[in-house]
């Protein structure tokens, strides 16, 4: 894999986007930032409304890639070790064993994740940052690669915990799905209320991604695409020099140094994807709406007069124009 062309990465990665396209019908945006995810070594978080497929996408990724998938469904009561896994009195040895919890897989779907507490929210830190373990002070490592889905419900708020803003910068992409069109969701209600058992084709393995993810990595990037990135990551913060007036008046805090890196690393991937062994301000400039939205926190200012993140991303789209020069 690692001998792979640009043009071998995207002819692959166009075949995993058609086998999980055979079960998940339209959200092919969503699919190519989920995928950009994956490669790009990342974690998505996904905000959707009830019955737009989270389980399917993530399983069908899962069985597309050829790797482990697992559904956890967060509740009030989940404790950590419920997530990590717990030790358990072997009688006939006369010592604890561990027993590996759901979070022991390759694709987890942590789903509504912002029903749980905190304390169980953060049981996914380590694993998230670090790919191990730590429980009763050993350490156990998770099988590469390691993924995490995770979807909360914007809809409901009561007995919800959202997530700290310390976890939520782990996530790289955070994804916003609506109701698909008109079309696509009659093709929806046609592909689940018949008799079907569409087959999705395995294009690469486990083993496969892992050096895909590898590649990834190697895609060059010139230092002026790296430097608008940065640039708009830096306008995004109200105390940075270069920040404009309506930005610092609406913005309480912006994107984290993660923010830079994520932009850069989901550009690679796409970069990848889609036959190209180099990254273009366009990579970049696709990516910044899903890498920002959940990292600038709004002020009482901008919540006071309806403005959302994605409109503050427009701005700073506008304020840190595309250089002349563009790649």
């Amino acid at each position: 894999m690692t001998s792979l062309t640009p043009v071998d990465a995207g002819r692959l990665g166009q075949q995993v986007l058609d086998a999980v396209s055979t079960v998940v019908v339209g959200k092919s945006g969503s699919l190519e930032l989920v995928l950009a995810g994956i490669l790009a070594g990342g974690n998505v978080l996904l905000e959707d409304l009830p019955g737009l497929g989270k389980t399917l996408t993530a399983r069908s990724f899962a069985q597309a890639l050829g790797i482990g998938f697992r559904r956890l469904q967060f509740t009030p009561d989940l404790l950590p070790a419920d997530v990590t896994g717990s030790f358990l009195y072997d009688q006939r040895n006369h010592d604890f064993t561990f027993r590996a919890g759901p979070l022991f897989t390759n694709i987890l779907l942590a789903d509504e994740i912002n029903r749980t507490p905190p304390k169980t929210q953060a049981a996914l830190l380590e694993a998230m940052q670090e790919y191990h373990v730590t429980a009763a002070g050993r350490t156990y490592q998770l099988e590469r690669p390691f993924f995490v889905l995770a979807t909360q419900n914007p809809i409901e708020l009561e007995g919800t915990y959202p997530l700290p803003e310390a976890q939520l910068d782990r996530f790289m992409f955070h994804i916003v799905i609506d109701h698909p069109p008109y079309d696509e969701e009659l093709d929806v209600i046609k592909s689940t209320t018949s008799i079907q058992n569409p087959q999705i084709n395995r294009p690469i393995t486990g083993d496969d991604l892992v050096s895909f993810q590898r590649l990834v990595r190697k895609v060059p990037v010139a230092e002026p695409v790296m430097r608008h990135a940065l640039d708009i990551v830096r306008a995004s913060r109200p105390k940075d020099s270069t920040t404009k007036e309506d930005v610092k008046k609406w913005v309480a805090f912006g994107g984290s140094v993660r923010a830079a890196q994520y932009l850069i690393l989901g550009a690679k991937a796409r970069a990848l994807t889609n036959g190209r062994y180099h990254v273009s301000f366009e990579d970049v400039r696709a990516l910044t709406h899903p890498v920002l939205r959940h990292r600038i926190i709004t002020n009482f200012h901008a919540q006071s007069e309806g403005i959302t993140t994605d409109q503050i991303v427009d701005r700073l789209l506008q304020q840190v124009p595309l250089p002349r020069s563009g790649m």
